[in-house]
């Protein structure tokens, strides 16, 4: 196990709240709550058992002026989360009495933690992997059961479990190709090289690959689907965003041009994250400020996973929504015509043949009607067949990802080199270099500068 310097943070979010906790972890978290911390029985935090929570106040050491009323945790390590001495010291929530409290600890020997370093710790201490350290931040992010399941899973190890059981047969090829060197002399121990070789490489190809076919929707459950509502002014798009989201986010007039910028909201639909941009409305305008909002609306229409194209039932297509419709034709969308509540006036038959192979659903915001159906077929057209989140074979995260293709990639040319009789040896560099990969998944082949940019990512205290 590592020794670091003793560190504090807030764990609790900022704001005001029942209780919020300050944790301290390192060689002295004992002595130094022990020093602040006064129990009506006089009991030394230090001689207390472990995983044990005591009640006090704490207060200046030298003035002996109360700071707080709290209830202190203290638990030894290893059975810890970071593997060291932990206590967490429980006190009223609040902006000023928190800080009070973490004040009083940096004053006597704590030092500030940098984001995420309780987990670095934990994984340093090996508590941990690496795929399970980022787990824990894809938890706190998850938007949705889905996505906290995927979480759950890594964080419990099963993502680690298989790439160590990858790594492992690859181990076993390298071992064999080194008898090989070794004694080259002997030819039935080539002959038994190369088929071992292709026959763990294909295992460890095929899993990989299987991995790699549940990245789009692992990934999507962790980031969440950018969404862009597209559409030409006043065609519900706002109401659209309102009714997904189920608050009045958006401003709902008649006044074409309304929306001036965009407005960005998280919603669950079906248990897929969305992040549901409202652009404004893209025409031509001289409106200075409006013009700018249309720009962004183009900007972000590229970026967007999908897109739901609002069209008026109420208005025959326009040549605004016939450009909309040809800019859209290689993106991901569903066809929204809305304003059921209407007369119609908008040929049906027209859309669906514009849309193509698209789903168009009907709708009226208005009525609350067609809502239901446009989740179902946003959740239909990217979870459709899938496996179920809590799955082991599900990764969501993109470094991940951009490792196993890597992976994939070596492990697939030295399969190819194999059939081709290329050297042994040669062929030894690639299984290597796979080994290598899968390893930076779990934290076994990493850089410092990378370990340290990871971790910066967490939020104080975790």
């Amino acid at each position: 196990m590592f020794e670091f310097d003793t560190i504090a943070a807030i764990s609790t979010p900022s704001g005001e709240g029942a209780i919020a906790i300050v944790r301290i972890s390192g060689e002295e978290a004992f002595a130094i709550a022990d020093r602040v911390f006064h129990s009506p029985s006089g009991k030394s935090l230090i001689e207390a058992p472990s995983h044990t929570i005591h009640y006090g106040h704490l207060k200046e050491v030298d003035s002996g002026q109360v700071v707080e009323e709290v209830m202190v945790s203290i638990m030894k390590g290893p059975k810890t989360f970071t593997r060291e001495d932990v206590v967490e010291i429980n006190c009223h929530g609040g902006l000023v009495t928190v800080n009070r409290v973490l004040q009083l600890i940096l004053r006597n020997g704590a030092r500030m933690a940098e984001p995420g370093e309780f987990t670095k710790r934990a994984f340093l201490n090996g508590r941990i992997d690496l795929s399970q350290a980022e787990a824990v931040m894809d938890l706190i992010r998850a938007k949705t059961d889905r996505a906290m399941n995927v979480a759950l899973g890594q964080m419990d190890g099963k993502l680690s479990r298989l790439i160590t059981q990858l790594r492992q047969a690859l181990i076993e090829v390298l071992a064999q190709v080194e008898v090989n060197i070794d004694y080259p002399e002997y030819d039935d121990v080539e002959e038994m090289t190369i088929p071992l070789m292709l026959e763990k490489s294909n295992w460890v190809k095929g899993e990989i690959e299987k991995l790699l076919q549940t990245s789009s929707q692992g990934k999507i459950l962790r980031e969440g689907l950018s969404t862009v509502i597209l559409g030409r002014p006043n065609v519900g798009k706002s109401s659209l965003l309102n009714s997904l989201v189920q608050e009045n986010k958006a401003i709902v007039t008649d006044v074409a041009g309304t929306t001036r910028d965009i407005i960005e909201e998280y919603v669950n639909v079906r248990g897929v994250p969305l992040r549901l941009v409202d652009t404004a409305g893209i025409r031509e305008t001289e409106d200075i400020v409006e013009r700018i909002g249309v720009e962004r609306s183009r900007q972000v229409l590229h970026e967007a996973d999908l897109i739901l194209f609002v069209v008026n039932y109420n208005q025959a297509l326009t040549d605004e929504d016939l450009r909309l419709f040809e800019t859209i034709q290689d993106m991901n969308y569903i066809v929204v015509v809305n304003k059921t509540d209407l007369e119609q006036n908008i040929d049906l038959d027209q859309v669906k043949t514009l849309a193509k192979d698209r789903r168009v659903i009907t709708t009226s915001i208005l009525n609350e009607e067609g809502v239901d159906a446009l989740e179902e077929a946003i959740a239909a057209m990217f979870f459709e067949g899938s496996i179920d989140a809590g799955d082991a074979t599900y990764v969501s995260n993109s470094r991940h990802i951009a490792l196993l293709h890597q992976a994939l990639d070596r492990i697939t040319d030295a399969i190819n080199a194999a059939e081709a009789d290329v050297p042994v040896d040669m062929i030894q560099i690639d299984v290597t270099r796979t080994w290598e990969i899968l390893g930076e998944i779990i934290g076994d082949t990493m850089q410092e500068s990378l370990l340290n940019q990871l971790f910066s990512q967490f939020c104080l205290g975790k």
